[in-house]
């Protein structure tokens, strides 16, 4: 049995729905949260490659580099400000945030 396009198409909808199930459910932790969005982020890669090792093209996996890298940046400027946000608040629950504004 080979592994072919819908296969990877099947994990990658799986992986969405569960960061999609992950941000509905749980909007009290912020960690929770960012794992939730990596997730969707990384859905979106797996059908770039999925996509463009069936079409022969390395576009998508051009593509999936860029995701990588605004994933990585998103990831770290995300728990930098959960960092400081934990050292001033002493939690990191969601609702909170409404108290920063300024």
């Amino acid at each position: 049995m080979e592994i072919g396009l819908g296969h990877y198409l099947a994990v990658a909808a799986v992986l969405f729905t569960i960061g999609v199930f992950g941000i509905f459910v749980n909007r009290k932790n912020v960690i929770i949260l960012l794992m939730s969005v990596e997730l969707i982020l990384l859905s979106v890669n797996v059908n770039l490659v999925a996509f463009s090792a069936f079409l022969g093209d390395l576009a998508g996996q051009v593509f999936a580099l860029f995701v990588l890298t605004v994933a990585a940046a998103e990831a770290a400027v995300g728990l930098a400000i959960l960092v400081v946000y934990f050292r001033n608040r002493g939690d990191i629950s969601v609702e909170g945030v409404n108290l920063m504004k300024g």
